[in-house]
């Protein structure tokens, strides 16, 4: 059934959109904010502080992961106790962790 402008009235508070106009600029009274997805490396990292809005390099700190426990106990098992230990001295088997050096806020991680 096909109602054409003899159907129902609009409902109560309706108010019909603004005409199409194709050369019309859209008015937008919020501010659009773009957020930057950093992919943190190995190394210390140049950027802007998203908390701070400072300039600048990155402080690493190195954690053991599950990744380096599960290692260490794999060597131990094997009866490489004593190779276990050096699991946790060795670079490749840490996460990096990267921190403003100005607010010291948590930026980001590196596992690999």
């Amino acid at each position: 059934m096909n109602k054409g402008p003899g159907g129902p009235p609009p409902p109560a508070g309706f108010v019909s959109p603004p005409p199409y106009s194709p050369n019309a600029m859209p008015m937008h009274d919020t501010p659009v904010v773009i957020v930057q997805q950093t992919q943190f490396g190995p190394d210390p990292q140049s950027m802007q502080c998203p908390h701070c809005h400072s300039t600048i390099t990155t402080q690493i700190q190195t954690e053991a992961t599950g990744k380096t426990h599960i290692i260490a106990l794999l060597l131990c098992l094997f009866g490489l106790c004593p190779c276990a230990a050096c699991i946790y001295c060795m670079d490749g088997c840490q996460a990096k962790k990267h921190y403003c050096p100005a607010c010291h806020q948590y930026l980001g991680i590196y596992d690999n």
